[in-house]
C-alpha cells in the first residue's frame, strides 16, 4: 500500500510522522528532493527549490509499501491520501516561528484557506481516497493516531469537511 501524507506547509506533517509507528517505508520527500538533487530550478522570489516532478516520480516509481510525507506527496500515485489541515492563523504563527518571511507565511495561510492542497488531492485521487485530518489544536501523537487509522482502514474518507474560507 502507498500512502501520501500531505498538506500546506505548517500543518504538522513531519512532526506527526515522527510520532507514527508503521511498517510502511517512510519517505520524507522534501529531504529526498534535496539529497538526490531532484531540483529543476530555484524560485529566487520565494528563495526555494522547485522540484523536478518527473525526476521525483521516477525516483518513487519502484518503491512500494511506502508512506510519502510532503506538501507535494498528493501529486504522486497513492492508494490513500491524508491531507492535514490547520487553521490559517496557526499556519502563519508556525511558519513565522520557523523563520519564514511574513509574505511566505501569508501565502501559505491563504493557500490553506482556499483548500489548494485538498482540491489537488481530490482531483488526482478522487474523494473516496482522501482523508482530512485537522491538526490545529492536536498533539502530534493524536494526529499520528489518525494517520494510523487511515493506514489500517479504520477511518472513512473525508474530503471537504474543513472550511477556512472565512480567513480570507
Amino acid at each position: 500500500m502507498n500512502v501520501a501524507v500531505t498538506g500546506t506547509p505548517g500543518t504538522g506533517k513531519t512532526t506527526a510522522i515522527e510520532s507514527l509507528s508503521t511498517d510502511l517505508d517512510v519517505i520524507h520527500l522534501n529531504d529526498v528532493i534535496h539529497e538526490a538533487d531532484l531540483i529543476a530550478e530555484t524560485d529566487e522570489e520565494r528563495d526555494t527549490a522547485v522540484a523536478d516532478m518527473d525526476a521525483v516520480a521516477a525516483w518513487l516509481a519502484d518503491r512500494e509499501d511506502r508512506l510519502v510525507e510532503s506538501h507535494l506527496a498528493h501529486q504522486f500515485p497513492a492508494d490513500r491520501v491524508v491531507v492535514l489541515r490547520c487553521h490559517p492563523e496557526e499556519i502563519e504563527r508556525r511558519l513565522g516561528e520557523r523563520g519564514e518571511s511574513e509574505a511566505t507565511a501569508r501565502e501559505n495561510a491563504e493557500s490553506e484557506a482556499l483548500d489548494v492542497v485538498l482540491s489537488e488531492a481530490v482531483a488526482e485521487h478522487g474523494a473516496e481516497n482522501v482523508y482530512e485530518v485537522v491538526t490545529t489544536d492536536c498533539e502530534p501523537s493524536a494526529v499520528a493516531a489518525e494517520i494510523a487509522a487511515v493506514i489500517d482502514g479504520d477511518r472513512e474518507p473525508s474530503a471537504g469537511t474543513v472550511d477556512y474560507v472565512g480567513y480570507i
